[in-house]
């Protein structure tokens, strides 16, 4: 039996294994990849001590730092985890891969995924015109006419993404402001190919083989107007991946898990959280880290005073 499982191998999931093995805590860490949803970005400018490093860079430094230390925890990579149950003695965690694996406690560094707008032909047309990852996808739009759903961070940072590439880019943005930082605004608003449109609500995308529009509603107007585009990049933001423990611990109206921000304890005795799937104010590696860092101290506080 294990002392501690970590289920994630994002920046929150690799902090807390560091700090295992530093308090020598007997711990399986469990992951599908290194380096989490940050993977796939193609630049990093705000994670502390480096001035500037690519999503797999950082990646391979993280999983780098956790296998070189000295007191090595175990970490199965490749699956995902299938179910956790409730034991007598503390938690069963079976992976994708058949294996079942018992444990005294579980950090959960679950992270999130790309939110979708759930409209009619987003599914069918995925891979087909509509894409989640500008870094990866902003390439296959040279000389195309482009949309980008969603008005925040994730947004602005898509349309900038796209701007060597694409010919025109239109910004679907719910309300009448944008949400992102103020140093993605600046940029996008001396760019005459990029067309910020407001109080925009998408209700369908359409196309033959490919993307080619988007129906959405004025909602100052409620006029219902079309967007003949050949690329939809949907940047909406993330869902916490907690569907899987929904009926184990208490989640908040929007899937995250609610912890103590002082300890990251879960509703559950014997689970604590920490990173993009809890509740907490801020989504960000840096202070994803410095939360799966004390839910790590608080559980071997836990194991010294007998809890």
């Amino acid at each position: 039996m294990y002392d501690l499982i970590i289920i994630g191998g994002g920046p929150a999931g690799v902090a807390a294994g560091i700090y295992a093995s530093r308090k020598k805590i007997n711990t399986l860490l469990i992951t599908k990849e290194f380096g989490g949803q940050w993977v796939i970005s193609d630049k990093i400018e705000n994670f502390i001590g480096f001035k500037s490093i690519s999503g797999v860079e950082l990646a391979r430094a993280l999983e780098e730092h956790l296998r070189s230390q000295t007191e090595p925890i175990e970490i199965k990579e490749g699956v995902f985890v299938a179910t956790i149950k409730k034991t007598d003695v503390g938690f069963e965690v079976a992976t994708s891969d058949g294996a079942a694996y018992q444990t005294k406690t579980i950090l959960f560094a679950l992270g999130s995924d790309h939110r979708k707008l759930n409209v009619p032909g987003e599914k069918e047309y995925e891979g087909k015109g509509v894409f989640y990852c500008s870094t990866c996808d902003a390439p296959l739009m040279k000389n195309k006419k482009v949309a980008v759903i969603g008005g925040g961070n994730s947004g602005l940072e898509a349309a900038i993404d796209l701007l060597p590439y694409a010919s025109e880019i239109y910004i679907l943005q719910r309300s009448n402001q944008l949400k992102g930082d103020a140093i993605y605004q600046e940029k996008l608003k001396t760019e005459p190919k990029v067309k910020i449109l407001f109080q925009s609500l998408t209700k369908e995308i359409f196309g033959a083989d490919f993307v080619s529009g988007i129906k959405y509603t004025d909602a100052e107007t409620n006029e219902e107007k079309i967007l003949n585009v050949e690329g939809i990049f949907v940047a909406i933001g993330y869902m916490p991946n907690t569907a899987i423990i929904k009926d184990l611990v208490r989640l908040d109206d929007n899937g995250h898990i609610i912890v103590d921000h002082k300890t990251l304890q879960t509703s559950m005795p014997g689970i604590w959280a920490a990173g993009d799937a809890t509740d907490g104010l801020y989504n960000q590696f840096n202070t994803a880290m410095g939360d799966a860092i004390n839910a790590t101290l608080n559980i071997y506080d836990s194991f010294k005073s007998g809890i």
